[in-house]
């Protein structure tokens, strides 16, 4: 009796159209609100280190006497807050997610 439920959905999903896209092959539709990647651009960055105070996932790290700045792209979790807060707004938040890495 239980094999009657399951055979339902399977013939289902048989005549329908595919519910996953061949992601090289045809490109994803970005959304006006679609979250990427980070991105800064470090000649109009002051270093201040607000993005690095307001970071949940502590992904940033700055260091205003070196000039240093960076992102660890595995701990960010693409909340879009660094970009918010920016006061100079050299920092955006790219639609384009990480290209996967073979590494």
């Amino acid at each position: 009796m239980r094999i009657l439920p399951m055979a339902k959905i399977v013939l289902k999903s048989l005549f329908r159209k595919a519910a996953t896209q061949m992601y090289p092959l045809i490109t994803k539709e970005y959304y006006p609100a679609t979250r990427g990647k980070v991105l800064n651009d470090t000649e109009f960055c002051i270093y201040c280190g607000m993005c690095q105070r307001k970071c949940p996932a502590g992904a940033i790290e700055v260091i205003r006497a070196k000039r240093y700045w960076a992102l660890d792209p595995k701990r960010c979790v693409t909340c879009n807050y660094c970009v918010e807060v920016c006061p100079k707004k050299c920092m955006t938040m790219d639609k384009r997610y990480t290209a996967p890495s073979t590494n």
